[in-house]
């Protein structure tokens, strides 16, 4: 019996499955890569032309799929209809014209290689498109999702989405053995007929059937509903011939609003998640190396080739409709790679009759390998971001100097030293406040503080802001290497100068401490007391709130200071024994 478990196909697929997504996503993460690269390069290496452990990679792909329309359901429930009204110039304005551009753009290179005018205008379309799935990925795990580029990028995908239909009807509009005699029409009008039946279904039947599911109090069923709900949106959008990702998405709009959605997208996440995963794996598996070999440099040069176009393209067009330059560079960095229905095109087209021969899989390895690009052209930018902000004009921008008025240094000008200052002025002390961001300066100085510029974490820029003679140093950097290191050659340098620091947690409040700092705060530690002492007096301790706090204090102390000198485990060992209690 556990021999025929151990050999069933279906748990044989699923742990190899997992098993490579567990080990190549933590390293790709680890390297700074990301999650969908590590999924794309588990995929190639499983996959039918690495080790063979699957062949059909086309009924992967079909069912992962359904991981992009959960995603898309859930950005529909974050997305409500009023922020969806705001968007409309950028979707049907910038997308828009991206998708016309880009294409015309492909296209013509297309004709000009030679290609048949058919060809080159399917291709056009298909490589105009870039991957849903990929993009708000990618915005969701950098938490820009609702960013001002964010907002843009998502627009263009969706309208991405919305030409699914009039791409795929020039498809059989070019394919040789079909009439399109009203068949555009009659398209139309079933794909608006579904949106009107599916708008109409979720305003006056759903919201009444999860009220009744809901009041089972039962989870199970409540998730069953959910998914029968994503299910049947995409199923009815499929019936209709447009993008079943599309139907989940209109559906988590509906719902935006609804007393249900933050449950909705509890449940939904987790499968989200995995079957998303899938997706990537399954398009690491269309990798076909010996393919990319026979025409490597037509593969490569076009992967290259088209996200450098569509990047350029994107990047004009974001600034035309006054994106400032870092955003227009990260959108063009985001989406500027090949997307999941190019491959559905090339199919159709293959059917068709447009294509045939060696193109279909050509121009499936440039889709995939421009995937495999957006990791490293997204780091560019990132790159060239920072170098820019770096390079900023600093005209004007003396370095510090020593002042005789001023014996408080302020070491970062950020969210915690902009306080420091502040309540310091209004003492009447004079401080010397350093920062390195040109921005955040300029902005300082439209307020009437002046600031100078330099990097905190120099010893000689800190010596020349007057270190040596000052009462004070508040050190306020977000870097915790870089901040322990500072206190180290501080306190190494000038002995007797005071330091106080803030620092992120209390791994790296001992660190601080250990390198010399007097005094040393986590970031969150007096928020969180404030916030336990707003819920003590609410909750009717109001009588003990002070004592109970000023204990946690004494303690919370006496645990650090063991920390420093035995180590966590030994320290916590010894103030368990001591008050017979578990901390946190």
């Amino acid at each position: 019996m556990a021999t025929e478990a151990a050999s069933d196909p279906l748990l044989m697929s699923a742990a190899i499955f997992l098993g490579s997504a567990l080990l190549a996503v933590p390293l790709f993460k680890r390297l700074g890569l990301g999650s969908v690269l590590g999924y794309l390069a588990a995929g190639a290496v499983i996959g039918p032309y690495g080790l063979g452990l699957f062949r059909d990679v086309d009924g992967i792909l079909h069912f992962a799929e359904f991981g992009v329309v959960l995603l898309l359901f859930i950005i529909g429930l974050e997305l409500k209809p009023a922020r969806l009204w705001r968007l409309r110039s950028d979707i049907f304005g910038l997308g828009t014209l991206q998708i016309v551009i880009s294409g015309a753009a492909i296209a013509g290179f297309c004709i000009l290689v030679g290609l048949p005018t058919s060809v080159a205008i399917v291709a056009g379309g298909a490589l105009a498109l870039s991957s849903t799935a990929f993009g708000v990925q990618i915005l969701r795990e950098k938490q820009d999702l609702t960013a001002p580029y964010g907002d843009r990028t998502f627009s263009i995908l969706l309208a991405q989405d919305l030409a699914i239909v009039p791409l795929f009807t020039l498809v059989a509009f070019l394919g040789p053995a079909t009439t399109m005699e009203g068949n555009m029409w009659t398209q139309g009008g079933i794909a608006i007929g579904a949106v009107v039946a599916l708008y109409v279904a979720i305003r006056y039947l759903i919201h009444p059937f999860f009220r009744v599911i809901a009041a089972t109090g039962s989870n199970e069923l409540f998730l069953s509903a959910a998914l029968f709900l994503v299910i049947g949106a995409a199923l009815l959008m499929d019936v209709a011939g447009l993008s079943m990702a599309l139907g989940a998405f209109i559906a988590g709009v509906l719902l935006a609003e609804s007393e249900f959605r933050h449950q909705l997208e509890t449940d939904i996440e987790p499968f989200r998640g995995l079957l998303l995963g899938l997706f990537f794996m399954g398009f690491g598996m269309t990798l076909d190396w010996s393919l990319i070999i026979a025409n490597w440099w037509i593969v490569i040069g076009g992967a290259f080739g088209l996200f450098a176009a569509k990047g350029i393209i994107l990047y004009a067009l974001a600034r035309l409709f006054k994106s400032p330059h870092d955003d227009a560079l990260r959108i063009s960095a985001t989406i500027g790679q090949g997307g999941e229905f190019a491959f559905v095109m090339v199919s159709l087209a293959t059917a068709a009759g447009i294509m045939s021969g060696t193109i279909p899989a050509i121009l499936s390895a440039i889709v995939t390998l421009s995937m495999v690009v957006t990791p490293a052209a997204l780091a560019l930018a990132d790159w060239r971001i920072a170098r820019s902000e770096a390079e900023e004009d600093t005209d004007g921008m003396d370095g510090p100097e020593a002042s005789e008025e001023s014996r408080v240094i302020i070491a970062g000008f950020g969210r915690v030293g902009q306080i420091v200052a502040r309540l310091l002025r209004m003492r009447g002390i004079e401080v010397t406040i350093i920062d390195n961001s040109p921005r955040r300066i300029r902005i300082a100085e439209t307020f009437g503080t002046r600031i100078y510029f330099g990097d905190a974490r120099r010893l000689d820029i800190l010596e020349s802001a007057g270190a040596a003679d000052a009462d004070m140093l508040f050190l306020c950097i977000n870097d915790r290497s870089g901040a322990v290191e500072t206190v180290e050659k501080l306190r190494e340098r000038f002995p007797d100068l005071r330091i106080f620091a803030n620092t992120y947690d209390r791994f790296s409040e001992n660190l601080m401490r250990a390198a010399g700092a007097e005094f040393v705060i986590r970031e969150t530690f007096e928020s969180a007391l404030v916030l336990a002492r707003r819920g003590l007096n609410e909750l009717g301790h109001a009588e003990v709130c002070d004592d109970l706090i000023d204990e946690f204090r004494r303690r919370d102390e006496e645990r650090l200071q063991l920390e420093t000198q035995y180590g966590m485990v030994k320290a916590l060992e010894m103030l368990r024994e001591k008050y017979a209690l578990d901390e946190e």
